[in-house]
């Protein structure tokens, strides 16, 4: 795992859009963030398949966690922050301490809530979505990746049935194979 870690952040450090969104994430000084989705496992297929780093990526998401106040103004006001620091880089902000009081309108499937950022990336579509990364104080980067980062570096894309139905998963991974031909993508269970 040490050895992917350091491919990763070499990977990751190809792509200077990330780089900067990282160092503007570690000044908002976020709880519980991380950089994470798919800015940073469509970086490793994009250094892998040798295209530049940033090609095809749609947005960043930064996602942090604050449970002390879940009100869409209190999201807002860190949404605006992150506009004011990122300008017209497509970073998208998100308190997943609130996804649950929204998800279910958005995708058709209650979600309960989540207990911190790292219980948010456990719960995308695809395993290989699930990695956040955050820069800690120290320079250090923190790497949260429950499934590893083998797919990733593979160009496999694992279905991950725990909370977002399978027309989700189908209409991203339809999207990424238009972008990215080399991948393989596994079928959602029956």
């Amino acid at each position: 795992m040490d050895d992917q870690v350091g491919a990763l952040r070499e990977a990751l450090n190809r792509n200077e859009v990330l780089t900067d969104v990282l160092a503007g994430a570690a000044e908002l000084r976020l709880p519980g963030w991380y950089l994470t989705a798919g800015c940073v496992f469509q970086t490793v297929w994009n250094v892998v398949t040798g295209r530049p780093a940033a090609e095809g990526i749609l947005d960043y998401d930064l996602f942090y966690f604050d449970a002390s106040d879940l009100s869409w103004e209190s999201e807002d006001a860190v949404v605006r922050a992150g506009r004011a620091r990122f300008g017209d880089t497509a970073v998208e902000i998100r308190n997943e301490a609130r996804v649950h009081l929204w998800y279910e309108e958005k995708f058709g499937v209650p979600c309960p809530p989540y207990g911190s950022t790292e219980a948010a990336i456990d719960s995308f579509p695809s395993t290989t979505c699930c990695i956040g990364v955050r820069a800690e104080p120290d320079g250090r980067w923190r790497v949260y990746a429950p499934h590893g980062l083998s797919d990733a570096f593979g160009l496999v894309v694992r279905p991950n049935p725990v909370l977002a139905p399978r027309h989700v998963y189908e209409t991203k991974t339809a999207r990424w194979r238009e972008q990215w031909p080399d991948l393989t993508v596994l079928p959602w269970p029956e």
